[in-house]
């Protein structure tokens, strides 16, 4: 993770919550150059596991944010392959629970038709 990002994950996370003027903070920096690498997904699932409570305007960031990651990238257009849904299905599992900010986004992801099977049943 670069040291940029890294140091915001800290200093989001000092106090466990993910408040309005934090979204904000994080969006302008993930957004910066118009796409989610890897990274900053990575960075975004970081956060959401590691936070204790968050305002609503964190999950709309969060499902934008992952969903563009995987659905307006070069490799794969529109459509989750078998690589993203591997990462993906990790990154969900990664702290043993599913919660309620990753399960919007897999109705979110459901609802676009870009769901694919193996990630159905979470």
């Amino acid at each position: 993770m670069s040291q940029d990002l890294n140091a915001l994950k800290i200093s989001i996370l000092e106090d466990g919550v993910i408040d309005a003027e934090e979204v904000t903070q994080i969006s302008s920096v993930i957004w910066d150059d118009g796409t989610i690498d890897r990274e900053e997904a990575d960075f975004l699932f970081e956060l959401n596991d590691a936070k204790k409570e968050a305002v609503p305007e964190w999950t709309a960031l969060f499902v934008k944010a992952i969903s563009a990651h995987l659905l307006d990238d070069d490799t794969s257009p529109g459509e989750i392959d078998a690589d993203e849904a591997k990462w993906l299905i990790g990154k969900i599992m990664g702290d043993g629970q599913v919660d309620k900010v990753e399960k919007a986004l897999l109705a979110h992801l459901a609802a676009h038709n870009a769901l694919p099977e193996e990630l159905s049943s979470l």
